[in-house]
């Protein structure tokens, strides 16, 4: 049986009270273009049903490096640019291996 070497990440980011439709559209408008990144296996968005602020992404990638190239891609770039000032805090993000 294969060792699963992919890596798996849960990435959150809490908007502003006041800036939830736009961190809404920022992150939604990463989705298709990440899904097709080369090393993306799972990518989805998800939105706090009972916090409208709290949307976490969860994800798998084929490797580490995989995971970090995404963060130079244009999308990605332009993302974070346009989320600055919009965000609570930072994002937070969480890279976990699979145990057997």
């Amino acid at each position: 049986m294969p060792i699963d070497t992919s890596l798996r990440v849960i990435a959150r980011a809490t908007a502003k009270p006041d800036h939830v439709i736009q961190v809404r559209e920022i992150l939604s408008a990463l989705v298709e273009p990440t899904r097709r990144e080369h090393g993306c296996l799972s990518y989805q968005l998800l939105e706090n049903e009972a916090d409208p602020t709290d949307f976490a992404f969860v994800e798998q990638w084929a490797s580490a490096e995989a995971e970090q190239a995404h963060f130079t891609t244009p999308h990605v770039l332009s993302a974070l640019q346009r989320l600055a000032g919009l965000l609570a805090s930072g994002p937070q993000i969480d890279r976990y291996r699979v145990m057997k």
